[in-house]
């Protein structure tokens, strides 16, 4: 069983913000392994189905972004999760628009929301798709960047990137992190 979340911030004002781009791939991969994510179940609205044996979870955290892992530690607990089958997508500030980075475990590179996994469940050992959003401001506070609606060039860029997400997920599943890694990283 894996459970895939998707971090973002609830509410139509953050719908196509930059930090948005982990609900985003969840709307894609819900397109794609047709998946209906709409049950409100452990903060989180989420959908469920098997896809090609095995039983995947679709959530997005409805706890706001900094309190993400109070939602991801109770799905986590009630599905009973193996951590090494947690697949969290989200934003990350240190990469280039539009690259995506796939990790099995770490810190959380300054992403409140990963902070808050990790607090949460006592561990970094989980899986990250990171998708790149570009840095504004270097070593300040970068609130207004990530809550606003990129440019129409950006955006372009994120929603190719949002596709490729949900296929990095998709072969996670199938085929384990490291085939994954060895497909999506960058050289």
């Amino acid at each position: 069983m894996f459970l895939i979340v998707g971090l973002g911030n609830p509410g139509k004002q953050y719908e196509l913000s930059r930090h948005n781009i982990g609900f985003r791939t969840i709307d894609r991969l819900s397109k794609d392994l047709n998946i209906a994510v709409s049950k409100g179940q452990c903060q989180a609205m989420i959908g469920q189905n098997a896809f090609n044996g095995k039983k995947i979870i679709l959530a997005k955290p409805q706890t706001f972004m900094n309190l993400s892992g109070d939602s991801v530690a109770e799905l986590v607990r009630w599905f009973k999760i193996d951590q090494k089958h947690l697949i969290v997508i989200h934003d990350d500030l240190d990469l280039d628009v539009g690259v995506l980075r796939i990790r099995t475990k770490g810190n959380s590179g300054g992403h409140n929301g990963v902070e808050s996994i990790i607090n949460r469940s006592g561990t970094g050992e989980f899986i990250r798709i990171k998708i790149g959003i570009g840095r504004e401001v270097i070593g300040g506070d970068n609130s207004d960047y990530v809550l606003s609606i990129p440019p129409k060039d950006q955006m372009e860029i994120l929603d190719g990137s949002v596709v490729t997400a949900a296929e990095a997920a998709a072969e996670i599943v199938n085929n384990g992190p490291d085939a994954a890694m060895n497909k999506y990283n960058p050289l």
